[in-house]
């Protein structure tokens, strides 16, 4: 679980703040989730290998297990099903949150995982798939991300395969993961063991490798071959790449057969998002139907989550140099100073600037060195200095701001040393850009 620090949290806060707003627009209302639940309140909403991958541990009050949320879906499944957002539909939900899972050490990501994710509850149409997959798209977009693709698929196409073929249902259930994971020589083991006729096996193995635009899903009906039970979800699934490739998506979209998750919950169309650099895909989602239904009645669902850790590596973001200023304004002055010390400050902040204020205890001669030496150690781009000798007026001061940040610095760097006062100085802050607060807002 890892610490991220300041230059990074700042980029993390801002590009969290982009994915939100982004939501947001759409119409989505954020909820905060818990961090922990009783193990036998959420486990109808979460799958046996996930469960597994669970931290527990027991309620000194009650004895009972509690466990570190590790599904932001099912919590949300549970919450809408016991009423608490209302009884009103459809609705839109938004959240930022982590999820907690144990993976072994050599498996490449962390055990703390940051989503940004938003569900569509009550909405069965097509649209409502659409709705959440063009949310994705523009979030991606908002975020400077320009060369991603979105793997979609139907898992009752290749479901509906493997029921036809008649695997037992714990040969089923590895064969599903198997197609997951795209490994085909454990799905070919595995049919082989349950000796599965030589044409069913072979349009078993097809379906995950089957990807690409429309001619998929030409294919995708041959290999139905008239059952109607794989040619409804391939008709919906082609329904929904109409909407997107209307919407202007085409070539964001690429068909994929054998898109599965490995998540027992989807029932519906599904995808992943992949983005060149990025060996694991940046989040991904789909159609849950029945989800709710574990914990209350069934409603149609749909919804996605992003992993913000690896959104972060596929953005590019500014390495942070000793140039680049950590406060906007340093203000400062002597102990008799402090009140305006804190009227200045206070101002300077209702105008969304970064404000650092300080009181030292030097002799006068000495405050304006002590005052540019402070400004240098604390990275600011202005100081302001309150108190100074010759200063007869309580609301004047000396402003000194840094060479490399001035507008037109001077040829020969030195920073530049004004006297103001409050009202000439919030007129100047007008032409000084100042830097974007933690979500994301100038």
């Amino acid at each position: 679980m890892a610490t991220i620090l300041p230059h990074a949290a700042r980029q993390v806060r801002h590009l969290e703040g982009q994915l939100l707003a982004q939501i947001g627009r759409w119409g989505y209302d954020e909820i905060i989730l818990p961090t922990f639940e009783y193990l036998d309140v959420l486990a109808p909403g979460l799958e046996t290998e996930l469960l597994e991958t669970c931290y527990q541990f027991i309620d000194r009050t009650t004895g009972r297990t509690l466990l570190l949320r590790p599904d932001a879906t099912a919590q949300v499944a549970r919450t809408v099903a016991m009423g608490l957002t209302g009884a009103r539909f459809p609705q839109r939900l938004a959240y930022r949150t982590s999820v907690f899972r144990y993976e072994p050490e050599h498996a490449g990501r962390g055990r703390e995982i940051f989503q940004i994710g938003a569900e569509l509850i009550g909405l069965k149409d097509v649209t409502g798939d659409a709705e959440v997959i063009t949310i994705l798209i523009e979030c991606l977009q908002s975020i400077g991300l320009r060369s991603f693709t979105i793997a979609l698929g139907h898992v009752g196409f290749i479901k509906g395969l493997m029921a036809r073929s008649g695997l037992s249902v714990r040969a089923r259930k590895r064969a599903e993961q198997a197609a997951a994971r795209k490994d085909l020589p454990r799905l070919e083991e595995i049919l082989k063991a349950e000796r599965i006729a030589r044409s069913t096996a072979m349009a078993i193995r097809e379906a995950p490798e089957l990807t690409g635009r429309k001619e998929v899903l030409t294919r995708g009906r041959a290999l139905a071959a008239g059952d109607s039970a794989l040619l409804e979800p391939l008709e919906r699934l082609a329904e929904l790449y109409q909407l997107l490739c209307s919407a202007g998506y085409e070539d964001a979209v690429l068909l994929d057969l054998g898109e599965f998750r490995g998540v027992d919950y989807y029932d519906g169309a599904v995808f992943d998002v992949f983005a060149p650099g990025v060996g694991a895909e940046l989040g991904g989602g789909g159609r849950y139907d029945h989800l709710i239904g574990r914990f209350g009645a069934d409603l149609p669902s749909t919804g996605f989550a992003l992993d913000v850790d690896r959104l972060f590596r596929a953005v590019a973001f500014p390495e942070e140099t000793e140039g680049v200023p950590r406060i906007d304004y340093l203000v400062i002055g002597p102990q008799r100073a402090m009140s305006g010390v804190s009227e200045v400050a206070a101002q300077l902040r209702r105008r969304q600037f970064r404000v650092a204020q300080q009181i030292v205890n030097k002799s006068p001669r000495r405050l304006l060195t002590s005052a540019v030496q402070q400004g240098q150690a604390q990275g600011a781009r202005a100081v302001v200095v309150i108190g100074m000798p010759g200063q007869n007026r309580s609301d004047e001061f000396t402003v000194i701001e840094r060479a490399a940040h001035r507008t037109n610095p001077a040829r020969n760097g030195r920073p530049s040393v004004k006297k103001m006062n409050l009202a000439a100085l919030i007129k100047a802050t007008q032409y000084m850009p100042n830097t974007p607060n933690i979500n994301g807002a100038p």
